[in-house]
């Protein structure tokens, strides 16, 4: 992985890692296609998910469809965080240890984890709780993922930047202005930065969420929604 790109090869991924690649001309990120009337030739449990779950087991060969393979980086620093412009490819925060991200990734496809939403419940926050255990306090707002910051961040950016085109006659002012403007606001939407997180155990958090016992209602919804995966 570098600067520009975390493209790996297969070899390359251990248990644990956390995977994606891309879809729509790179458009999306999209993690952990669901093949459930399919047959596999590769991995006969793959498509396995509990009723009304969004979690689903995939084989790598289903999920990638071709694609190229990603692995997303934790622990980078502010510097290398800023500098990968694009959302949803790494954060600040550091991983769990790869035997406690496989367990609650393991509990997860069991228990489910909770109803889709695309910016407070998506597939990269399915991941990265993976990793690092992390929660935010307020259920409100936006999710955990980078992603969704980046699609909140970019119009925000554009929209508070635009009376500085009155101050600023040059383009190029004002194109500076907005990127670190979006720069800005996916830093402090990290879940490594956010001071509005908490480490819940895989085990509580359906209890403390209110997750127990309630129906998913978006079951069908997460069958054709962009989710993300932890390497298993």
């Amino acid at each position: 992985m570098g600067l520009l790109t975390n493209r790996v090869e297969r070899n390359e991924i251990k248990p644990g890692d956390h995977i994606y690649t891309y879809r729509a001309v790179f458009a999306y990120s999209h993690h952990d296609p669901t093949f459930p009337q399919s047959t596999c030739p590769t991995f006969p449990d793959c498509g396995f998910r509990q009723p009304n779950s969004g979690v689903v087991l995939s084989c790598l060969d289903c999920f990638l469809r071709n694609g190229s393979l990603y692995c997303f980086e934790y622990g980078v620093t502010p510097s290398v965080f800023l500098a990968k412009v694009r959302g949803g490819t790494c954060t600040t925060a550091a991983s769990d240890p790869l035997e406690t991200v496989i367990h609650r990734a393991m509990y997860l496809l069991q228990n489910g984890f909770g109803n889709y939403d695309i910016f407070e419940n998506n597939c990269e926050d399915f991941a990265l709780y993976c990793k690092t255990g992390l929660l935010i306090l307020d259920n409100l707002g936006i999710g955990r993922s980078g992603q969704a910051s980046s699609v909140i961040g970019a119009p925000l950016a554009a929209l508070l930047s635009s009376p500085l085109k009155l101050l600023m006659p040059s383009p190029i002012g004002v194109a500076t202005v907005t990127a670190g403007m979006y720069c800005m606001t996916r830093y402090a939407t990290d879940i490594g930065i956010r001071t509005d997180v908490i480490k819940v155990a895989v085990e509580d958090l359906a209890v403390n969420l209110g997750w127990a016992g309630r129906p998913d209602e978006a079951a069908e919804e997460n069958e054709a929604s962009n989710r993300q995966v932890v390497a298993l």
